[in-house]
């Protein structure tokens, strides 16, 4: 995907989002996880490759267990400029809701083998509907790996590999959000009616 997608959804006289731009590669490719309550909260996550961020939307945020396997849609291509975006995406607009940024770092492409790749040879694994990748952020640690559902290209797996990071323990992404997330989230949900099950 290219950006395009990403600024034909946009209207930037009015919402903060940066506009859509390719970014000449550094030395380390760089990830984002950010926290986003729009129509639905999930978890939004972020790779930087060729120039742009290839995105996902997590529901359920990512998870440090090995055990979970969470839904991840794939999403158009964002700005690498996107990466330190936070704010309040106005009503009206797509995606309209409040953004943080929930983790942040830098990854490397691995093989099967967990030795480091070349960032080409990480989008064939991509196209291929797996790819795996060691995370260096201050949630996210370790191997993990993108699997593809193979229902349709949107539909994957976020994966946490048995690492010495890995936690046997229920992870709920929701209790390493900020402050701040947490209290819009609250506000957003009072005077929401609860529907008693029969």
């Amino acid at each position: 995907m290219s950006l395009e997608k990403y600024n034909s959804k946009r209207h930037f006289d009015v919402t903060p989002e940066p506009e859509g731009k390719k970014a000449a590669a550094k030395d380390k490719l760089i990830f984002v996880v950010q926290r986003h309550h729009a129509s639905h909260l999930h978890y939004d996550f972020r790779l930087e490759l060729n120039g742009t961020l290839k995105s996902w939307a997590v529901p359920k945020g990512p998870s440090m267990n090995p055990h979970d396997k969470r839904l991840a849609m794939m999403v158009e291509d964002h700005p690498i400029d996107y990466a330190t975006f936070e704010g309040d995406i106005p009503e009206g607009n797509y995606g309209a809701g409040h953004v943080d940024v929930w983790d942040h770092g830098t990854y490397e492409p691995i093989d099967e083998d967990g030795e480091v790749i070349k960032p080409a040879e990480f989008n064939k694994s991509l196209h291929a509907g797996n790819a795996k990748f060691r995370m260096k952020g201050k949630h996210l640690k370790g191997d993990f790996a993108l699997v593809n559902m193979k229902k349709d290209e949107k539909t994957w797996l976020l994966l946490k590999h048995k690492d010495k990071y890995a936690t046997e323990e229920e992870y709920n992404s929701e209790e390493y959000a900020k402050k701040s997330s947490l209290a819009y989230t609250e506000e957003r949900n009072k005077g929401k009616k609860t529907v008693k099950k029969k």
